[in-house]
C-alpha cells in the first residue's frame, strides 16, 4: 500500500505544504492543553478532537510507535490561585490549589476520553518542569535576550530582529497598541514576563531571581523542549493562542538556543460560537463538555461524546464553527447511519481504514471530503457489497467513533448475548416481585452504559428494550 503524502496548512508560512518530518521514525507534535482552573468548555473540545484526529492520521502513516504527541497540563496560573482562594478559603493555599487542579484535571481527562480522544504519548504538568523553565530563563539571560528588573525576569523583544513572524505583528504595531501606563521597569512595553515574584501567600519556587513562579509562555517552551527537543515537527492549538502565547513561545525557544525554528509547522483550529453568538457566561450560552455530555444544557437532552466529536469535525478545523442543536442532530443522524450500515462487522486490531478516506484526511485534515467517501462506503455496505461493511467499521473505529454507541434494540441489531440474558433475568425477577434483584440487574447494565426501557407489547405483557446511554 502506498503511503499517502500529508499536506498541512502552516500558519507560520501561510501556505499549504507537504509535510516532511524531521525524523520519520519519531514524528513529534506538541499541543497546548488546558489550564486546570475550571471545567473545560465546548470550545476547548475542538483542539482535543482536531489534534486527536491528526495524531491518529500520523500514527497510521508513520506507525504508532513512531509518533510522539505531547499535550500539557497547565497547573500553575494566577487564575488557579484565584479559584483556589474563592472555593477553598479555609484551606492553606497550596492545599486549595491542589484541590482545584486535581479535580479539574481529572474531569478534563474523563471528558477527553468521552470525546473519543486517544491519550497523548506524554501529558506533562507545568509544576513538574520548573527546573527546565529556570534553565531556559538562565540561557536567555546569558544570551542577552532577557533581563532582571524589579524582581521580575522579562524577555527583551527588541533583542529578536524577526519577532512577530507567526502573528504578522511587528514590534512597532505592538508598541503602538500598548497602553500608556506601562510598567516602569520594562525596557519596552511589549516585553513579557518569564519569572515573577511570589508573595508569601502565593505559590512559588526558589530561583536565582528570588522566590517566584513562571510566566505562562515559558511553561510550554520548557515542556516541549524536554520531551520533543529544541526543534520539532508540529505545534498546535487554538487560533486565539497565536498571539501572544505562541509568538512568545517561539521567541523564547529560538533565542535560548539560537535555532532557526521551534516547530516547523504551526497549526491552529478556528473559533467556536454557540447558536450564532460568541460563547459567554453573561449571554447564558457558556457550556462545558461535561454539561453537554451529562445534562440538557443544549436541546434539553444529553449528547454522547461520539456525536459531539462528529459535530466538531463536520466543519473544517481552520474554519469558524457555529455549534448548534441542529448540528448535533445532524451529526447524530449521520453517525447512526454509519453504525447501522457497519453493524455485525467483526474487527481485529490489524484492520485499518479505507484508503480513500485516509487520502482525503491527508489533505489538511479535510474531514468533509472524508465523510463523503465514508457515506459512499456505507451505501455499499447497505447493499452488502464485497467487504464494504468490514471496511466501514474499520474506518469508523480509526476516526475515533464507537461502532454501536447509537444503536438500539429497535434497529434490528442482534443484541449481545449477555444483554439478552440480563434482560430475561430481570423480567423474571419482576414477575416474581424480586424488585431488589431487578434493580441490581438494571444498575449493573447502567454501569456498562446500557439504558433499559420497559413497555407493554401487543399482548399487554411487560417487555424491555435497551439502548446505549446518550
Amino acid at each position: 500500500m502506498t503511503t499517502p503524502q500529508l499536506t498541512l496548512y502552516n500558519t507560520l508560512t501561510r501556505t499549504r505544504q507537504p509535510f516532511m518530518p524531521l525524523d520519520a521514525n519519531n514524528v513529534r507534535m506538541y499541543v497546548c492543553g488546558p489550564t486546570v482552573y475550571d471545567f473545560a468548555h465546548i470550545g476547548n473540545a475542538r483542539p482535543v478532537i482536531v489534534f486527536d484526529l491528526l495524531f491518529r492520521l500520523l500514527r497510521h502513516v508513520y506507525g504508532a510507535d513512531h509518533v510522539t504527541y505531547v499535550r500539557n497540563i497547565t497547573d500553575v496560573d494566577d487564575k488557579i490561585n484565584a479559584r483556589a482562594l474563592r472555593d477553598f478559603p479555609d484551606l492553606p493555599l497550596n492545599d486549595a490549589i491542589r484541590r482545584v487542579t486535581e479535580k479539574t484535571e481529572a474531569q478534563f481527562l474523563v471528558d477527553a476520553k468521552a470525546l473519543g480522544a486517544l491519550d497523548p504519548s506524554i501529558q506533562p504538568r507545568a509544576t513538574d518542569n520548573i527546573a527546565e523553565m529556570q534553565a531556559l530563563i538562565d540561557s536567555l539571560i546569558r544570551r542577552g535576550h532577557a533581563y532582571d528588573a524589579a524582581g521580575e525576569v522579562l524577555f527583551d523583544v527588541k533583542s529578536m530582529p524577526d519577532y512577530g513572524q507567526l502573528s504578522g505583528r511587528n514590534l512597532e504595531d505592538n508598541l503602538a497598541g500598548a497602553r500608556i501606563a506601562v510598567e516602569a521597569h520594562k525596557k519596552n512595553p511589549a516585553d513579557f514576563v518569564l519569572w515573577k515574584q511570589s508573595a508569601d501567600t502565593e505559590p512559588g519556587w526558589d530561583s536565582p531571581w528570588g522566590r517566584g513562579r513562571p510566566g505562562w509562555h515559558i511553561e510550554c517552551s520548557a515542556m516541549s523542549e524536554r520531551y520533543l527537543g529544541q526543534t520539532f515537527d508540529i505545534h498546535g492549538g487554538g487560533l486565539d493562542l497565536i498571539f501572544p502565547h505562541h509568538e512568545n513561545e517561539i521567541a523564547q525557544s529560538r533565542c535560548a538556543h539560537g535555532t532557526h525554528a521551534m516547530a516547523n509547522v504551526w497549526m491552529h483550529n478556528g473559533f467556536l460560537q454557540v447558536e450564532g453568538r460568541k460563547m459567554s457566561k453573561s449571554l447564558g450560552n457558556f457550556v462545558t463538555i461535561n454539561e453537554l455530555l451529562e445534562t440538557g444544557a443544549m436541546g434539553g437532552r444529553a449528547w454522547i461524546g461520539d456525536v459531539l466529536r462528529l459535530a466538531m469535525l463536520m466543519t473544517h478545523y481552520r474554519e469558524p464553527i457555529d455549534f448548534t442543536v441542529k448540528r448535533l442532530e445532524e451529526a447524530e443522524a449521520k453517525l447512526a447511519d454509519w453504525q447501522r450500515a457497519a453493524r455485525g462487522a467483526e474487527l481485529t486490531d490489524a484492520d485499518g481504514p479505507d484508503a480513500s478516506v485516509v487520502a482525503e484526511l491527508a489533505d489538511d485534515l479535510n474531514f468533509h471530503r472524508a465523510s463523503v467517501a465514508l457515506d459512499f462506503i456505507a451505501k455499499k455496505a447497505n447493499r452488502d457489497e464485497g467487504n464494504a461493511k468490514h471496511c466501514l467499521a474499520a474506518t469508523i473505529r480509526f476516526l475515533g467513533f464507537g461502532l454501536d454507541s447509537l444503536l438500539t434494540s429497535d434497529d434490528g441489531w442482534e443484541e449481545p448475548p449477555h444483554i439478552a440474558t440480563a434482560i430475561a433475568a430481570r423480567l423474571e425477577a419482576l414477575a416474581n416481585k424480586d424488585f431488589a434483584r431487578a434493580d441490581a440487574i438494571r444498575n449493573d447494565l447502567s454501569d456498562q452504559g446500557i439504558s433499559l426501557m420497559d413497555y407493554k407489547d401487543e399482548t399487554g405483557q411487560r417487555a424491555t428494550k435497551w439502548e446505549m446511554k446518550r
